[in-house]
């Protein structure tokens, strides 16, 4: 997944400083995030066996086009903080807007750097080409330009940064944790309804994303906003908003994958 703004750490040949280690919109220094790319195994070699099971698996997920579990996904390719809130609303019961949580969505702003400049640095080590890369007619769920169709697919910056907001949600309000952690997995599978990413692709972002958020969760500066977050969330949960489009999702939510 790319996104404009972020500004990918170059390989340097002796320690970075401790400011330019750790930018301000960042949870974790440069070597940390290095170390979370490098324990990403290698992509599936082309041609072989989990090669061959990912395109088939793809393949299968045409089945899915222009339906609910398809509009579902093209919603889930929105991944600005902002506005990614809204994938828990129906996980958690109640709204949370960025305009009334602004320390929420600074911890998702971070969580998204951190998440997203992992994925990357484990992108650059070999180019898997995407589904709608490997196959210019592939229909995706969103926009595609020819350079988005031509980046590489492992692992899922979307699934990685997915299930990394998962996690958080699932930590900041435990009732619902098992709700939260679905809707971080279900992003990333909705990467696949979306031909932007294979199974393995998605499943090596989302173990990315977990690791990710319990490196983040353990740094004194994420504890402090946390703090912050579970008031702006009670709130949230006392005001009592719904959305309605829940219904629309659980439907979507229960298509079978094929």
């Amino acid at each position: 997944m790319s996104r404009a703004g972020l500004i990918l750490a170059a390989a340097c040949a002796f320690a970075l400083p401790a400011a330019a280690q750790q930018p301000p919109d960042s949870y974790l220094d440069h070597d940390a995030i290095q170390a979370l790319a490098d324990a990403v195994p290698p992509a599936p070699v082309a041609g072989s066996a989990q090669d061959r099971a990912d395109v088939e698996g793809s393949d299968r997920l045409r089945a899915l086009e222009n339906t609910d579990r398809w509009r579902l996904a093209t919603r889930h390719a929105e991944l600005r903080p902002s506005l990614a809130l809204a994938h828990f609303d129906c996980a958690l019961g109640f709204r949370i807007t960025a305009e009334e949580s602004p320390r929420l969505t600074s911890i998702l702003e971070r969580i998204l750097h951190d998440a997203n400049e992992a994925a990357e640095l484990a992108k650059a080590r070999a180019h898997r080409p995407r589904p709608v890369g490997a196959d210019p007619e592939r229909q995706a769920c969103q926009v595609v330009s020819a350079a988005g169709r031509a980046s590489p697919s492992y692992p899922s910056g979307s699934a990685t940064v997915g299930a990394a907001y998962g996690e958080l949600i699932a930590a900041l309000v435990p009732d619902h944790a098992a709700e939260a952690s679905r809707i971080g997995h279900e992003i990333g599978v909705s990467r696949m309804v979306c031909a932007m990413h294979y199974p393995s692709d998605v499943a090596e972002g989302e173990t990315l994303g977990k690791a990710a958020f319990q490196r983040i969760a353990a740094t004194e500066a994420f504890q402090a906003d946390a703090l912050v977050a579970r008031e702006e969330i009670a709130r949230a949960r006392a005001a009592g908003l719904t959305s309605p489009a829940c219904a629309a999702e659980r439907a979507a939510l229960a298509t079978p994958l094929p």
